[in-house]
């Protein structure tokens, strides 16, 4: 499967939460979401625009199955600031020092995943190891969780894999993504090391044995196993920079753990929270769900009713913010109104019957220049006058052969019933997800240059 459609996929699978998986974690609440945080801890990491490896399978922020239940002991440690780089291509991959002494495994940031987990080595492998994979042996601060330990314990029978425990004893997870590929291996315990002096307490990690992927996940939603959560963090933020898809040169980007010196300047919109009751099959409770109340195109606001951004009885319409995910992905009812709109304006220009990786149907030939100044600014409108606006510069992406595809899928063609934005949208943004308040903030940045 192509590189593209298997990152839709990782996202798509972040966004149709199973039955199970709201079962696991039915005995958590944003609302409770109240960890003794660390305002002192401020860590800063340089994001990159990475290609991923040719056999990635970004998985979705959303678990069909998974082994883990949603409780977690609270920590508390000493204060450390820390900022990196990250690469940005289709996903924003940091590069982190894991273990005593560090290894440094590269990591994909996604707000739409709980688990974190990295690439690890097996003892007597069958196939080659990924030359950057996880060496357990090398770190004399991991350890692995036993099968009676209280976080190896599902909440409810999986049905997928039938026990907890590998034959050893020792506590076994599987994630599983709607593409049919998956992450499989240990619960375990493992430090991110930053300095000889600096260094997390052990955290909950996935140390995966059996991925097709060089890259593992950073797991930063909601949930009990994120690593906002396990390090007691207030806040975090990302500076997604401006990427030439094809082009060989990958910018650099920006990923704060902590306070963020630019936080001033930014305007903040509420993460909506849902009761315990109010759980629903085709809702992840544990996502940055935002409040959309529009789109506009040119400088017209289009009819689309502000109900369709939200939540209905069964979960579906809601709207997240999401690093993982590529593009923005909007559920029927939004959608529709956005190609016809596109249609209006350049739709003589569309090229017929072409689907980019299965997921962008508003593809074009053509001059992109005069068919971006023909379509004008894209906006995406939140409550409280906040707008991520799109310059019409940047509303198509170059997928190559002459082609370039308006960055808004619809989707259902990914599974999900969600409206998703994608990191595409968030590209010289600053995007800050203050837990303690529970709210998102925007700034506009040139995220190459002035972080």
């Amino acid at each position: 499967m192509a590189l593209y459609t298997t990152i839709f996929l990782h996202l798509l699978v972040m966004f149709s939460y199973h039955v199970n998986e709201l079962s696991a974690i039915q005995n958590f609440n944003p609302n409770s979401f109240s960890p003794v945080f660390n305002d002192s801890l401020s860590l800063s990491f340089p994001l990159t625009p990475l290609t991923l490896s040719p056999n990635s399978t970004l998985r979705s922020s959303l678990i069909s199955s998974q082994q883990i239940s949603a409780s977690s002991k609270s920590y508390s440690h000493g204060s450390f600031h820390f900022r990196s780089w990250f690469k940005y291509s289709m996903a924003l991959i940091v590069s982190l020092p894991i273990g005593t002494p560090p290894q440094v495994q590269q990591m994909v940031i996604d707000t739409g995943s709980q688990l974190s987990w990295i690439q690890c080595r097996k003892k007597n492998p069958r196939k080659p190891h990924h030359k950057t994979s996880f060496d357990p042996s090398r770190s004399s601060s991991y350890s692995i969780l036993p099968c009676n330990h209280p976080q190896c314990k599902p909440a409810i029978p999986d049905f997928t894999l039938p026990t907890s425990c590998d034959r050893t004893r020792h506590c076994h997870y599987s994630y599983f993504y709607a593409d049919g590929t998956y992450a499989e291996g240990n619960l375990v315990r493992e430090k991110l090391s930053f300095s000889r002096y600096q260094s997390t307490p052990p955290l909950i990690l996935g140390c995966a044995m059996k991925s097709r992927d060089a890259e593992g996940i950073l797991g930063m939603n909601l949930g009990r196993f994120s690593l906002p959560y396990q390090i007691r963090l207030s806040k975090f933020s990302y500076c997604v920079p401006f990427r030439q898809k094809l082009a060989n040169v990958m910018p650099d980007g920006v990923f704060y753990l902590g306070q963020n010196p630019y936080s001033h300047t930014f305007h903040y919109v509420d993460i909506l929270t849902f009761a315990r009751s109010h759980l629903m099959p085709n809702f992840d409770p544990l996502a940055y769900t935002l409040k959309m109340v529009g789109i506009s195109i040119g400088g017209k606001k289009l009819d689309i009713a502000s109900s369709t951004f939200l939540p209905n009885a069964g979960g579906a319409g809601q709207t997240m913010i999401d690093s993982g995910t590529e593009y923005t992905f909007l559920v029927d009812a939004a959608y529709t109104k956005v190609r016809q709109e596109i249609v209006r304006l350049v739709g003589g220009k569309i090229k017929r019957g072409f689907v980019y990786e299965n997921t962008l149907d508003m593809c074009f030939d053509g001059n992109a220049v005069e068919i971006g100044r023909s379509i004008g600014d894209l906006v995406f409108q939140f409550d409280k006058g906040v707008e991520i606006m799109i310059e019409k510069e940047r509303v198509l992406e170059n997928v190559g052969g002459g082609v370039h595809c308006f960055g808004i899928g619809r989707s259902e063609l990914l599974g999900a019933t969600s409206n998703i934005i994608g990191n595409f949208h968030q590209q010289n943004l600053w995007v800050e997800f203050d837990l303690r308040s529970l709210k998102v903030g925007f700034g506009k940045a040139d995220c190459s240059r002035s972080v």
